[in-house]
């Protein structure tokens, strides 16, 4: 039996290859699902995503299923019912970032702005291909949204979370060349 190839930060855990084979770079154009991801990579910041991944599920259920109305209207007392929640990163900063998040998308959709319309048209309407097989931290491109998503007040959108929320939902294909996953044109 031929031996399946993935990329390399996918290979050792199950959850990981799971992610990847089946979630990982796959196109995304709906805009809630855009929105959650972009809200699971700021919590992401400073940590590894298979501890995002592993808490996936509570986050959602604190987050009321990232129902970006919901989120929109919680108050102090949810963060703090958050602070104390294990099973989510405890990070004020980052739940407050999220509610304001929801705010944001919300603000976009009540000015006519859609956000799935908002990503791909800034990519262009196709996911990026990367074709040199290096995996950049961030590029020009995640930089210029990065900025785009600031100035629509978002927060916990740098570069670097861009880049690996573009990655993440198939807006930048930066799968190894040799990936199975890898769109072949």
């Amino acid at each position: 039996m031929k031996e399946i190839v993935r990329c390399r930060w996918a290979q050792n855990d199950p959850l990981m290859r799971a992610y990847h084979d089946e979630e990982w770079g796959v196109p995304e154009h709906d805009s809630r699902a855009l929105w959650e991801k972009l809200m699971l990579d700021g919590f992401q910041a400073g940590l590894s995503w298979l501890i995002i991944l592993r808490k996936r599920d509570a986050f959602r259920k604190a987050f009321h299923g990232f129902d970006p109305e919901k989120v929109a209207r919680m108050k102090e007392a949810d963060i703090k019912r958050l602070l104390d929640d294990s099973g989510i990163i405890r990070s004020r900063a980052k739940i407050e970032a999220t509610i304001g998040g929801a705010r944001a998308y919300l603000k976009m959709q009540e000015e006519g702005e859609d956000f799935s319309k908002f990503v791909w048209t800034m990519a262009g309407g196709k996911p990026i291909r990367n074709t040199t097989g290096t995996v950049p931290a961030k590029t020009p491109f995640s930089e210029e949204m990065s900025k785009a998503l600031k100035k629509r007040g978002f927060k916990f959108v740098g570069p670097v979370i861009v880049y690996a929320w573009l990655q993440a939902t198939g807006v930048v294909d930066d799968h190894a060349l040799d990936c199975f996953r890898r769109k072949k044109k």
